[in-house]
């Protein structure tokens, strides 16, 4: 019941007519693979023709769609402005009351008037983020064991002064309660094209606490684990990490069940898809995004090599699009540069997500501003709007995006070798170490940093957890799950979960050639025998090993010395694409400074593809600026696909300190 407990609230408050829909017979998400960008509506006066205006302007300037988010009022936030970049915004009330008919009657016209000169329109379901709403009471608000007076309260939503409580992620409840009124206010706009709606990553507070609870925890944790959590919470799980193993892994269910699941049957119930990040979430991650329509990632505030994992879920669960919240405080956060960003440095960013299997973006953001005004902004941004540094070359720029984006959405992902993930290894270090926190960004599970090993990397290598190995068969070739097919499973962890042990044995009996590096250790608080025993007998196959090139029987799809970051889909008929990344966005990290965009020279890097039993050897040339993109035909004959975008000379300036003040 649980599964369908918001679907069904939601059908008996909207009527049938909006019921359930089956998933679209085409794979297509939007009118075109240009990117959108998420539009900042701030608690102010909405009308008619400011919308018809900078919706104008959007299509004019090359984009696909927008992404609406309810944001506060901007004298909320003026000291922030002050002293971001001096500016002062007057008290203003008014702005339509937040889920009001006046409300509604802005947000339907929007879509219409998007659908009318064919842009996208998706909307953030509810106010900002956390999830937090009007009508939810302390029983129902965000809870952490050993204080029952914590509330996380949300102070920048659209109703600002007013607080919204943040829900108990934990109970579907809570969740229901919050999605009624959101969802019967957005209605109205959910018609005509279809729409995605978009819930951002995991901001609870005191995550990094292990203190997350919710009423009844205690007694299904007794009846799972078979021992009493209570003291062990009593002392803090930091100095027990078996413990704290088990905690996650029951986290995770009440987390799934609470809140993400009842999320997507909410978005499908409406008729919408549902566009998620999943990321820092207290779940086995992957196994999160496999359950949306639209797995998203976000960089620059995530390093770009974190959305390896969000690719990786979408092929492994059949999803063909991976969107990104792209250019977040690019230079740092918050306001840093803004206005006066360089294309040069944007190109660098979003082709190193191209190269982690990032297909669609969803910029951050355009500010609302009337028409005749282009000085209103968001604080924590890029900023895509009337009036930036960006506008003149926005256009060409837009271009350069949908233009790779729609290759890279073609067929599905190419894949040859799985990699175990190292979720296990995560929940038992903990806390990362205090030069990798951030703001929300606190624990390993968090798997923030993590890359596959270097001697896989040639084989487009794509991660792999224990849900999708329980999915997986072996066909006596490849192992398959959704749209990928592995040649090899490839094991270097410190700890495994038995479940997914269990399995991994059953494969490897079945002929799964397997590159067992070293012999992992059990997580959680009660050991198993069998756990040993499944490891004696996994280590003894002769298709297992602990040397890469005794399981492995072919070429790599791309081999030299200096391999570029790349991604590869491939059509039906063999047609692959191989996308190649410029040489700066190799391993690309927070913040980027501004110039680091800067090429002077062409670089040249000879390479070896292996395609279809076709070998191609070339010396590529990368111009300044420059990314590849190369289309290898069945027979191995191939061509360049013409991708060229020669941004302004960017200027490099020192490097600004990051700001994290909120």
């Amino acid at each position: 019941m649980k599964r369908t407990l918001t679907a069904l609230l939601l059908l008996s408050l909207l009527g049938s007519a909006c019921g359930p829909k089956p998933h679209d017979a085409s794979p297509l998400f939007y009118p075109s693979a240009k990117p959108l960008t998420r539009w900042w509506w701030f608690a102010t006066e909405i009308k008619p023709v400011d919308i018809r205006h900078q919706l104008d302007w959007a299509k004019a300037h090359n984009f696909g769609g927008v992404e609406i988010a309810w944001v506060y009022p901007l004298y909320r936030y003026q000291r922030m402005y002050a002293r971001s970049y001096n500016r002062h915004y007057p008290v203003d009330t008014t702005a339509q009351k937040w889920l009001s008919p006046e409300w509604t009657e802005m947000v339907a016209y929007t879509k219409r008037y998007a659908d009318s000169i064919g842009l996208a329109c998706d909307f953030t379901f509810g106010s900002a983020w956390p999830v937090a709403g009007h009508n939810i009471g302390p029983e129902l608000s965000t809870q952490i064991y050993g204080d029952s007076s914590f509330r996380q309260t949300l102070t920048f939503s659209w109703a600002w002064p007013d607080t919204f409580l943040v829900i108990d992620h934990l109970n579907p409840v809570a969740f229901d309660s919050f999605a009624r009124p959101v969802a019967a206010a957005l209605q109205p706009a959910l018609g005509g094209s279809k729409s995605a709606l978009f819930t951002d990553s995991w901001e609870i507070k005191l995550n990094g606490t292990n203190k997350i609870w919710t009423e009844g925890f205690d007694a299904r944790f007794q009846a799972t684990f078979g021992y009493d959590i209570l003291p062990y919470m009593a002392q803090g799980l930091d100095s027990f990490p078996d413990v704290r193993y088990d905690y996650m892994l029951l986290l995770d269910e009440y987390v799934t069940e609470g809140f993400y699941r009842p999320y997507v049957e909410a978005c499908r119930a409406l008729g919408a898809w549902s566009r998620v990040q999943c990321l820092a979430s207290p779940t086995d991650v992957m196994t999160t995004y496999g359950l949306v329509d639209i797995p998203e990632t976000e960089a620059m505030l995530n390093n770009p090599n974190y959305s390896r994992i969000v690719s990786s879920a979408a092929a492994l669960s059949s999803k063909y699009m991976v969107s990104s919240e792209t250019f977040t405080c690019m230079y740092g956060f918050p306001a840093t540069y803004l206005r006066q960003e360089q294309t040069a440095d944007l190109k660098l960013v979003a082709d190193a997500l191209f190269a982690q299997g990032v297909n669609q973006h969803v910029y951050h953001g355009m500010p609302y501003n009337p028409a005749g005004v282009d000085s209103i902004d968001f604080f924590a941004t890029t900023y895509f709007g009337p009036g930036g540094s960006l506008e003149p070359e926005l256009a060409a720029f837009n271009a350069y995006m949908a233009t790779v984006s729609g290759y890279m959405q073609r067929g599905h992902t190419y894949s040859d070798v799985a990699v175990y993930i190292p979720y296990e290894d995560g929940v038992m270090k903990g806390a990362y170490p205090p030069e990798r926190q951030r703001v929300w960004v606190w624990g390993e599970y968090e798997l923030r940093y993590i890359s596959p090993p270097v001697e896989v990397a040639g084989y487009h290598p794509l991660w792999i957890n224990r849900h999708f190995l329980e999915q997986a068969h072996w066909d006596g070739e490849r192992l398959r799950v959704g749209d990928a097919a592995f040649s090899a499973l490839y094991i270097d962890v410190n700890y495994m979960d038995l479940r997914a042990l269990r399995r991994i044995v059953a494969l490897a009996h079945q002929g799964l050639p397997i590159c067992l590096k070293r012999l992992p250790q059990q997580p959680g608080h009660v050991k198993s025998e069998e756990f040993g025993a499944l490891l004696a007998t996994l280590a003894t196959l002769k298709n297992v090993s602990d040397d890469f090139g005794q399981v492995i029987d072919h070429p790599p799809l791309i081999a030299g010395d200096q391999l570029p970051d790349y991604w590869c889909r491939v059509e039906a008929d063999g047609t692959h694409y191989l996308f190649l990344a410029q040489a700066p966005a190799k391993d690309l990290t927070y913040p980027v400074y501004a110039g680091q965009g800067r090429m002077d020279s062409s670089d040249w890097v000879p390479l070896r593809l292996q395609v279809g039993g076709h070998a191609i050897e070339h010396r590529f040339e990368f111009p300044p600026y420059q990314s590849l993109l190369i289309k290898i035909a069945p027979d191995g004959s191939w061509e360049p696909v013409d991708i060229t975008f020669v941004p302004r000379t960017p200027e490099v300036r020192p490097r600004t300190p990051q700001r994290m003040y909120f």
